[in-house]
């Protein structure tokens, strides 16, 4: 997310990077470049130009003038002032209330609300401890309402049944009332939306919202609308006293407009992005770590915390002792890598948190890594449990079967063994005290398991599918 973004502020701070000292003519030529970036990214023009006139005004005082670099001391006022203008802190919900704590979800016909009800279920559930239940308000859209149970049943969250026959002002008080009985510790209430801001649909929000008293009233905006996101949320602002914002399909948003603008428009906190179509796909919104991604300098703390939470330990430690007593690194072994990349977003998720690695992650996709991985997975799933663990017993014959189950060919398969036998060797390097001086070598900076790789680090012998080295 951000690339277009990022890959313009990166060019244009590089200039002014390096310099010994700072004037005001190469302030205001990278100030310029800086506006155009902002404005061509979507940013609405007000923000643009309070933090123009913000990075300025701090730039040409004595915070830059009497530092020993001046051009990395501009650097630092560009970044803290991004992080001003999207909200200085991450704000968590407010759920400090008398059970149920109610949130309501409100927002336009298609922007994810029902899918962001799911994702904050889940979020709530294994993160914060809380007994979730959901109900669906939208009487009007067909298959809303099975849809919401379809994605309840997934996270594991309580559904509080209702019907299109119902009117939606008594659907939510019988779930409020429902969630008291039951001891649920939040209510998350899915509101209808529309296709366009009509007073009809203000209406019904505003009756909803007085029938529950919320604790949290969050507005779910689609980021890849642009300036329409903020005159959308100017207007529910309006209507609705709304405490927070959720940015939604942010992974496909390369411009990153609504993210830098909504805040201020608005004056209501983002408290998270969907970054994803799965149901874990949601993220408290940092702006300290937001901002450090735009300007290329990765976001080594969101990574580590979704390692913590999506790696298997187990699976990893496991894999790790294996390797230092100097066994096989078998197709399971490698199969089991895969799915660890694939639960923390794919590689090019990876790299994109990791500092420098902005334009890695665009040639990664690029390079259609993630169909190059899941035909990787797709060829070790038709192999037998002793052709996993011993790929040298592989004929003619056996891997014409595999191949065909796969959906894959020959030289598909002929490059996953060659590639498997390459992590092999490198793998019995790896022995005893192999391993650390291995990671040390590959400056391996991430913490131990993280990737589900042993040690952390890259994959084992920094090979792209097709046997390709990884360019650093």
């Amino acid at each position: 997310m951000f690339e277009n973004l990022s890959d313009r502020l990166s060019a244009s701070l590089k200039k002014i990077s390096g310099k010994a000292s700072l004037t005001e003519d190469n302030i205001q030529e990278t100030l310029r470049e800086v506006r155009m970036a902002l404005l061509e990214a979507d940013v609405a023009l007000p923000v643009v130009k309070t933090f123009v006139d913000g990075v300025k005004q701090r730039a040409l005082g004595q915070e830059v003038g009497t530092s020993l670099n001046p051009g990395q001391q501009f650097l630092k006022i560009v970044q803290t002032e991004l992080e001003h203008v999207m909200g200085d802190k991450n704000e968590e919900l407010n759920l400090a209330a008398q059970p149920p704590a109610v949130v309501l979800m409100a927002g336009l016909q298609g922007a994810g609300k029902t899918t962001s009800v799911a994702k904050l279920a889940k979020y709530l559930k294994e993160r914060q401890k809380k007994k979730v239940m959901v109900v669906s308000a939208d009487v009007y859209r067909p298959a809303a309402i099975k849809q919401l149970e379809t994605l309840a049943g997934e996270v594991e969250a309580e559904f509080f049944h209702s019907s299109a026959d119902q009117k939606p002002v008594d659907i939510v008080r019988n779930a409020l009332q429902a969630a008291k009985t039951r001891f649920v510790d939040v209510l998350l209430v899915d509101t209808a939306g529309r296709l366009h801001i009509d007073d009809a649909l203000m209406a019904e929000i505003q009756q909803l919202h007085k029938a529950v008293s919320p604790v949290e009233t969050l507005f779910v905006i689609d980021a890849m609308i642009g300036q329409d996101a903020v005159a959308t949320a100017q207007a529910f602002n309006e209507a609705l006293p709304l405490t927070g914002i959720i940015l939604t399909k942010v992974d496909g948003d390369a411009r990153g407009g609504a993210a830098l603008s909504v805040r201020q428009i608005t004056g209501k906190p983002i408290k998270f992005l969907g970054v994803g179509e799965k149901t874990d796909a949601l993220e408290p919104f940092h702006p300290e770590r937001i901002a450090s991604r735009i300007l290329g300098m990765g976001d080594v703390l969101s990574l580590i915390e979704e390692v913590e939470q999506k790696v298997d330990r187990a699976k990893a430690e496991k894999l790790a002792k294996k390797v230092a007593k100097g066994k096989g690194f078998d197709l399971e072994d490698l199969r089991d890598q895969l799915q660890q990349m694939k639960n923390l977003g794919g590689f090019s998720s990876l790299l994109d948190k990791l500092p420098g690695m902005g334009n890695m992650s665009q040639m990664v996709e690029q390079a259609n890594m993630g169909s190059q991985f899941g035909k990787m997975e797709a060829i070790i799933n038709s192999m037998t449990p002793a052709e996993r663990r011993n790929p040298d017993i592989l004929n003619g014959s056996r891997k014409r079967r595999i191949t065909q189950g796969s959906g894959t060919n020959l030289q598909d398969l002929n490059r996953l063994l060659k590639q498997h036998k390459q992590m092999g060797k490198m793998m019995k390097k790896m022995k005893g005290k192999g391993m650390q001086q291995m990671m040390r070598g590959m400056g391996g900076n991430l913490p131990p398991g993280a990737g589900g790789f042993p040690g952390g680090g890259m994959p084992p012998g920094g090979m792209m599918p097709g046997g390709k080295k990884f360019p650093f």
